[in-house]
């Protein structure tokens, strides 16, 4: 390797002197780079990323801007902002990159994918966004849409690929039955798919749960090293902040299952640091649950009661539940990555908070009922849990279902 070559991958924290290259993982972006950007020398570029769109150091945006012979017109940006600054649900307005002066365009604003008129112009459109393999957490969303508007300009569509932080072979949760289709969840597969984005975009287009993909030149630049056994995959500090309530790898193998747990009157850590990490409320009887939590025998995750009061955070939690107030907790501490099953762990939570609601003469447990369908993807959820089912039964209704969408999704995959 030449040295002004070292010297670069050292700049942008591609290259280690202590660690091989070829053992370290590069994900799609940093391969992009690594080409001298090769897909991309003479066009016209849109690029869709957000504050996950980093090679080492740099943000691609950045480097595009600079690189000889490609030019960076047009940057679109998701749910949360280009930057990544903005409370999850608000809208995100058209700006300008104050760093390379190119214009962002809002796909979580006046519409949520591309018009045509926006990509008047362009080569080819470039998605970059770092997901947490959850099926409603929006990033994947956007890219379909996105993916749809490419096909009917015509230009090719490049999915700069990155690890699935829950991995590759843990699935899990209902699959999305077809009448509750959302921007919350579009695509009818289960609530942890197990998926990079570059393959979910092989089976969105593949399957054609969208309409107009059959002509759409879809590539995918995949993630070197990287195994479906592996969570994340990569250096804990490699991680950058996927939205504001997402700052840490740890609380993305959360939220799967206390995301949910969230839309009920128990709050999910959301006003305090760690969110995601607990839950509780005032009325909640936190030692009682710690016992009945940690007898039933979770892999992977220790239980301990917890006192807090939720705060608002400026972009991050404006109004949070029981903002103000102390509340009875249950902090979820994880012992082993690699066997714990959030969304089985917020299965669990949810029946243990419906228990000590109903005890309480609490009314409504569910808060949120819409918002807690579209996000299960079906009504047996919350039938379920109304009925008074136990947690296993529950996580056994989906198992055929997930069996199903495993042998479906197989040709698309791409990584052992």
């Amino acid at each position: 390797m030449a040295r002004e070559v070292v010297v670069g991958l050292l700049a942008l924290g591609l290259f280690s002197m202590t660690q091989p290259a070829e053992a370290r993982v590069s994900t799609g972006a940093q391969e992009l780079v690594l080409s001298a950007f090769a897909p991309l020398v003479g066009k016209r570029v849109g690029l869709l990323t957000n504050q996950t769109g980093r090679v080492g150091k740099a943000h691609l945006a950045d480097l595009l801007a600079n690189a000889p012979d490609v030019e960076l017109v047009k940057i679109f940006a998701p749910e949360h902002g280009f930057r990544g600054r903005i409370e999850a649900g608000a809208k995100v307005a058209d700006g300008r990159d104050p760093r390379t002066g190119i214009a962002v365009t809002s796909l979580y604003g006046k519409t949520k994918a591309p018009t045509q008129r926006m990509l008047r112009g362009l080569d080819v459109l470039v998605f970059d966004i770092q997901d947490v393999g959850v099926r409603y957490y929006t990033y994947i969303s956007t890219m379909g849409l996105a993916m749809q508007a490419a096909a009917r300009a015509g230009i090719p569509f490049i999915v700069l690929d990155r690890p699935n932080p829950l991995g590759g072979e843990y699935i899990s949760g209902y699959v999305l039955e077809k009448r509750h289709s959302s921007f919350v969840g579009m695509y009818p597969i289960p609530i942890v798919h197990g998926m990079t984005v570059g393959e979910l975009a092989r089976m969105i287009k593949g399957e054609r749960w969208l309409d107009g993909l059959a002509r759409l030149d879809l590539q995918v630049i995949e993630v070197r090293n990287w195994r479906r056994g592996d969570r994340w995959g990569m250096d804990r500090g490699d991680w950058v902040e996927t939205s504001p309530n997402i700052p840490t790898f740890e609380a993305a193998l959360v939220y799967p299952g206390i995301g949910i747990v969230g839309l009920t009157t128990l709050n999910e850590g959301r006003g305090t640091p760690t969110p995601f990490s607990s839950f509780g409320a005032p009325w909640l009887d936190a030692a009682g649950a710690v016992r009945r939590l940690s007898r039933a025998g979770l892999p992977g995750v220790r239980f301990m009661p917890d006192r807090y009061t939720p705060r608002a955070i400026p972009g991050v939690a404006a109004d949070p539940l029981y903002r103000g107030r102390r509340v009875n907790a249950v902090r979820l501490t994880i012992r082993d990555i690699d066997t714990y099953r959030p969304l089985e762990t917020g299965i669990h939570a949810l029946v243990e908070g419906l228990q000590q609601a109903t005890q309480r003469n609490k009314r409504r447990f569910v808060r949120q009922r819409r918002m807690f369908t579209l996000i299960a993807g079906t009504r047996r959820l919350r039938r379920d849990l109304e009925a008074g089912r136990s947690a296993a039964t529950i996580i056994r209704s989906w198992q055929r279902e997930v069996d199903a969408f495993r042998k479906r999704r197989a040709p698309y995959l791409l990584y052992d």
